[in-house]
């Protein structure tokens, strides 16, 4: 049934939210830290809710399809995320130790929440090409050494929408015409998105 499915994904989604929701700054409002203090209470009790709909809903053999297509998710992403993880460590070092890219270029390029920082974030991540969450690790390692709220947004916005690889791809099928006018149009509202979010929540 819909309302079925709609309710499984939702809570899917909302196990995902909760599990991965990082301590809000002392500056922040009082909601996000009491959502943060409470969120492995909340995740366990909507596991529990997935549980009992798993077990209500879904015969043995379309739980079985599911644990080995999400095994096999696992096998593709995880040597890729590690892989993210260890690039973003050497390059981008964590916060307070400098790696091989000094803090000093990535706060002169992207840091602060200006038309360019947003700009050069999102055209960046156009031209990039991410594996599958390869950019979380990544952006975290940058956010660490001075990017803006904003260019981040721009950047993971920009990044799964466009590459340099998919970009050739659509030029041999829409024209350069159509393909020049879709990376515009990427690039555009990424930044502009950025520039919201990082005025927004600065």
């Amino acid at each position: 049934k819909l309302w079925q499915d709609a309710v499984y994904m939702l809570t899917m989604v909302l196990i995902l939210v909760f599990a991965a929701f990082a301590k809000p700054s002392a500056d922040d409002a009082a909601l996000w830290k009491i959502l943060f203090a409470s969120k492995w209470y909340v995740t366990v009790a909507l596991l529990i809710v997935l549980a009992v709909m798993l077990k209500s809903w879904f015969v043995k053999d379309e739980l079985t399809s599911w644990v080995q297509a999400s095994w096999g998710f696992m096998k593709q992403i995880f040597p890729l995320l590690l892989a993210g993880v260890l690039v973003a460590g050497f390059l981008l070092g964590r916060p307070g130790h400098e790696a091989l890219i000094p803090e000093h270029y990535i706060v002169s390029l992207v840091g602060g929440n200006s038309l360019w920082a947003n700009l050069f974030a999102s055209v960046s991540g156009a031209l990039m090409y991410f594996a599958t969450l390869t950019e979380v690790p990544i952006l975290q390692g940058l956010i660490g050494s001075g990017m803006g709220k904003g260019p981040a947004l721009a950047l993971l916005l920009a990044g799964p929408a466009l590459s340099l690889p998919s970009m050739l791809t659509l030029t041999g099928i829409m024209g350069l015409k159509k393909t020049l006018t879709y990376c515009a149009i990427v690039v555009v509202l990424s930044t502009t998105a950025g520039m919201a979010y990082g005025w927004l929540f600065a």
